[in-house]
């Protein structure tokens, strides 16, 4: 028996491939399938089960062509209803998969339909599970997902949760192994380990929602207490997990369009395309096409195209570094973007050759962030996530965070030069992008964010959540 991990960093997620004797299952694939198939032929083995935990509103996955191409049925638990050919297993059902074997084991909460997959080995002993969303390393998946396709509440959602979590997954033996669909950074819960594989046992001992002596009222609390909006692009993942979609192949050679500085002009104008560039941000900084929108390979690139671009018909021309043209598109895909129509070839230089417009933005090193801070005329913005602002922040630090960028547009100054910044340096530039597309132009990017302001002489306060009133 083999199992392997194939966790992609971008997504935070983990997909699975089982072999034993010369069978293979895939558990939870990306949408690009062709490694698992190739695996699976250097194996000399078949690919017989592809099975889904549930329906994936994070990543768009790869079920659909992996069964056309493979012949291997779809699996889902029960409850399922896909509009494609599926085998909806009972709960307790056991499928063969060469010396092991798999038994359904329905965990819904996360969604109705979420399912773990106990694996036995060839002695019938209790391996591992993989539990989807239903279990993470250090947390559990979050409840408010599917209130409208259940017709329930977050608080029935997490009750069903803890009743699945008690009934089916802590009565097994400590020394099974999880392996979960995310780790740390997922949007699908909240405080997830940045380990990606652990025992049971250990999740029973530290799991804040495995804890043995907690009431379910407790439970639905503390898994409800802090949700922060799903990104905005998660329904129309589910949508396309439930319903099928576009062959990836096709989508690479739509996307995988070459075009000179006059065609991408062209094509900008007479479509509504938004124009996305993904280069690395201190490239972005020094010169990009007016009203473009940077989010960059090198970061959480495809979450953030989710949570901010949203809309995943959205027509798309892209700026990319040479040689990325490929994982730009896929990355994408990833999520469900299957709009690109084209990359500007030569990237910006040739745009630059060609005497077309370009843009800038103002950036500056944290000293002399300090310097015009110190002189008390420029105000702050913070786009950082929630849970870093209350940790500390900048005092007088406008938090204004970049999900829910478009909400604080009205804050932003028409006079007078104001700094943005993030963590790191990436956030703020895609802050920035954005702000500069809506016509505001007076910012100055901070390089390096807070991370290196902190470093600086600066006045710096920890934030305190009031309490509820």
């Amino acid at each position: 028996m083999n199992i392997e991990q194939i966790y992609t960093g971008c997504l935070a997620q983990g997909a699975y491939y089982i072999e034993s004797d010369g069978e293979v299952a895939i558990i939870d694939p990306l949408r690009e399938v062709s490694p698992y198939v190739k695996r699976a032929e250097n194996d000399n083995a078949k690919i017989k089960y592809i099975f889904e935990t549930h329906f994936h509103a994070d990543f768009v996955s790869g079920h659909v062509t992996l069964s056309k191409e493979t012949g291997a049925p779809i699996i889902y638990g029960p409850t399922a209803n896909p509009t494609f050919d599926a085998i909806i297993a009972q709960d307790g059902q056991e499928f063969k998969l060469g010396k092991i074997t798999f038994k359904v084991l329905h965990t819904p909460g996360h969604t109705m339909e979420s399912t773990t997959y106990l694996l036995r080995d060839e002695n019938g002993k209790d391996h591992a599970i993989f539990s989807g969303d239903t279990l993470f390393l250090g947390d559990v998946g979050r409840p408010d997902l599917a209130q409208k396709s259940a017709d329930m509440t977050q608080e029935q959602l997490a009750g069903t949760l803890f009743d699945s979590l008690r009934t089916k997954i802590m009565p097994l033996a400590d020394d099974i192994t999880v392996y979960p669909a995310h780790g740390a950074g997922s949007a699908c819960g909240k405080n997830m380990m940045k380990e990606t594989v652990d025992t049971l046992g250990n999740q029973k001992n530290m799991n804040y929602a495995l804890r043995a002596d907690m009431t379910k009222e407790e439970f639905v609390k503390e898994v409800t207490d802090g949700l922060l909006p799903p990104p905005k692009y998660f329904p129309l993942n589910v949508k396309m997990n439930k319903e099928g979609y576009e062959d990836i192949d096709d989508v690479l050679s739509r996307g995988n369009v070459e075009l000179s500085p006059d065609e991408f002009e062209k094509a900008a104008n007479d479509t509504e395309a938004l124009v996305l560039d993904v280069r690395h941000q201190d490239e972005f900084v020094k010169g990009h096409i007016p009203r473009s929108i940077f989010i960059g390979l090198n970061g959480d690139f495809a979450p953030w195209v989710g949570d901010l671009i949203a809309d995943t018909k959205q027509p798309l021309l892209l700026v990319i570094p040479e040689g990325k043209e490929e994982e730009a598109v896929t990355r994408l895909s990833r999520v469900g973007f299957d709009a690109a129509i084209g990359y500007l070839k030569g990237g910006i230089d040739a745009w630059k050759a060609a005497g077309k417009e370009i843009d800038q933005i103002a950036s500056i090193t944290s000293s002399e962030a300090k310097d015009l801070i110190d002189k008390g005329n420029v105000g702050i913005f913070d786009v950082r996530k929630d849970g870093e602002y209350q940790s500390e922040h900048l005092v007088g630090a406008v938090h204004t965070p970049l999900s829910e960028l478009n909400k604080h547009l009205s804050e932003f100054p028409d006079k007078g030069e104001f700094l943005v910044h993030c963590a790191g340096g990436y956030r703020s530039v895609i802050a920035s992008s954005i702000l500069k597309s809506r016509g505001i132009h007076n910012l100055i990017d901070v390089k390096g964010g807070y991370g290196a302001l902190k470093n600086e002489d600066l006045e710096k306060t920890d934030f305190v959540c009031p309490t509820t009133l």
